[in-house]
């Protein structure tokens, strides 16, 4: 049976890591804040701002909730954002996705300063993916990196194979495994065999958000598999994964839940602090 690469005992570390810091921080006269806008009443968007708002508590975060309604005008959200921007006391911006039909992403997620992006979705922040810089990166990719190399997993010369290509995980993702010195494979809807890949990969990453589509025969014995894939089914949440079924095979698995999403809120609470050293250097 494969190891569990356990996400809420990695969080768990991290997140003793955070309250010492924040100590630390208070008694200079740091308050690390994080404000979220929440446009309109997408049910999972208002679900996981108010679970900011209790995890920010349990670590020392001030953390503020500005929810719009669905019909705000555009330029309306812009200038919130702009207020925040240059807000000294704010260190940490974040805003729930989705956003409603009538609001253009691109241009809202732009105006916030990358400076305080704490969810490292800035093309500034991008590019310093991209070019192995120190800038503010997005949760879920830096989860499956954390998670490996908290179980001490050496990502220099391994074989990596990541199915998805997504914007949110899969592309990050992508160069974030090469500056650790990986070898990636990319698979997506349009690559021919995916299994040909996965079968010779050292280590498997799924990402396509297709529940349970990464099945055993697809995986080489002793491979590490690491699931970001969560899913909505009959039987509840599950991810990209058949679990179950590939934990016989695989050397180290991530569960779903229980792996790679309890890490993101605590990677964001990281940011802030991160987010706190940038705007002082700069």
């Amino acid at each position: 049976m494969a190891t569990l690469l356990d996400g809420k005992k990695v969080a768990s570390e991290i997140r003793e890591e955070i309250k010492t810091e924040i100590t630390t921080l208070k008694k200079q006269g740091i308050f690390p804040q994080l404000s979220v806008i929440l446009v309109g009443d997408d049910p999972a968007s208002i679900v996981y701002a108010k679970a900011k708002e209790k995890a920010c508590a349990n670590v020392g975060i001030d953390y503020k909730l500005y929810v719009l309604p669905a019909v705000t005008a555009e330029d309306e959200v812009i200038s919130l954002l702009e207020k925040l921007n240059t807000d000294h006391n704010v260190h940490g911006i974040l805003v729930e996705l989705p956003l409603p039909k009538s609001l253009n992403k691109k241009r809202i997620t732009e105006t916030i300063s990358p400076l305080k992006d704490v969810d490292g979705i800035h093309p500034i922040n991008r590019g310093y993916i991209l070019s192995g810089g120190d800038g503010l990166f997005p949760a879920t990719p830096q989860s499956c990196i954390e998670i490996m190399l908290y179980h001490n997993i050496d990502l220099t010369g391994k074989d990596v194979v990541l199915v998805g290509r997504g914007e949110t995980v899969g592309k990050p993702l992508v160069f974030m495994l090469l500056n650790r010195n990986a070898t990636v494979t990319i698979c997506h809807t349009k690559t021919a065999d995916i299994a040909a890949h996965t079968r010779r990969a050292d280590i498997v990453v799924a990402a396509a958000g297709q529940a349970r589509m990464i099945t055993a025969d697809m995986i080489k014995p002793g491979a590490i598999v690491v699931d970001a894939g969560i899913n909505r089914t009959e039987d509840g949440l599950c991810g990209d994964v058949d679990f179950t079924a590939v934990e016989k095979v695989a050397g180290a698995i991530s569960p779903v839940p229980g792996g790679v999403g309890s890490l993101t809120t605590v990677l964001i609470q990281r940011n802030v602090l991160k987010a706190i050293k940038l705007q002082n250097q700069a």
